[in-house]
């Protein structure tokens, strides 16, 4: 089995195998599938001009990031600081070219302090090895640092009172490429309303970063079927990383 069947095999998407091929005669070009006829009209509508690719600079300092972290795990600008276990600051490489945005801490990742953990966290390690970049190499954060009561929706007051720990994390990473995952945090992340079906498939930028948006790991496990559609995100995101490496 190659790499790429193992990592789609991870993913848990069924893996389909030609049968063999039919006499030349008789052979026709395939008929696109709604899903890629979509995504091919979102990116022919995307402007001409792509983001430029940004030279890397030498990595924030540790002193740096530490200052950060403490300032937010002493944070009380809103009232999520009253029920959080901890802070949930970020975790990864702090010279990753990747960073991944989601919405906000859960249980699990108030309980440890780390984004992205329990099941849906290992579906993410998954869908970051199918790509490519494995968890250890990309830097992962959200858009709250603190849990909201009963993981409901992140309110836009507690989203801008934490909205300059997360710039300051983009700085201090200089990302080549941002993945938002999720609607809540792609639509938080761009200010924006649209339904993440049509945020997808296309570059946007944050502060000055391109941006790539894909469903979230816990959607994907309630809804195993759009797992396939999240491959092209992260095929995507793949192609557009190599790009701006170049």
């Amino acid at each position: 089995m190659s790499r790429r069947e193992l990592y789609l095999e991870a993913l848990g998407i069924d893996l389909w195998r030609a049968r063999a091929p039919a006499p030349a005669a008789t052979l026709q070009p395939p008929a696109p599938t709604p899903a890629i006829a979509a995504v091919a009209a979102r990116r022919a509508l995307q402007p001409a001009s792509m983001p430029e690719p940004r030279p890397r600079r030498e990595p924030a300092t540790a002193e740096q990031w530490q200052a950060l972290r403490n300032e937010v795990s002493a944070c009380q600008r809103c009232e999520l600081c009253r029920g959080r276990t901890q802070t949930v600051f970020g975790v990864g490489d702090h010279a990753a070219e990747l960073m991944v945005i989601g919405e906000a801490p859960g249980a699990d990742e108030d309980r440890q302090g780390e984004p992205f953990v329990g099941r849906a966290g290992q579906l993410l390690n998954s869908m970051l090895r199918a790509m490519g970049n494995p968890r250890q190499t990309v830097y992962i954060a959200n858009v709250l640092k603190c849990r909201p009561p009963n993981n409901r929706d992140p309110r836009p007051e507690e989203v801008a009172q934490c909205r300059p720990y997360l710039l300051r994390q983009v700085e201090l990473l200089h990302p080549r490429l941002i993945l938002a995952v999720g609607r809540i945090a792609a639509q938080n992340l761009l200010e924006t309303e649209v339904p993440i079906g049509r945020l997808r498939g296309r570059v946007h930028g944050f502060a000055g970063t391109p941006l790539i948006v894909t469903y979230h790991p816990a959607y994907l496990l309630r809804s195993p079927g759009e797992k396939r559609k999240a491959w092209m995100d992260l095929k995507f995101a793949r192609q557009e990383l190599t790009r701006l490496r170049s």
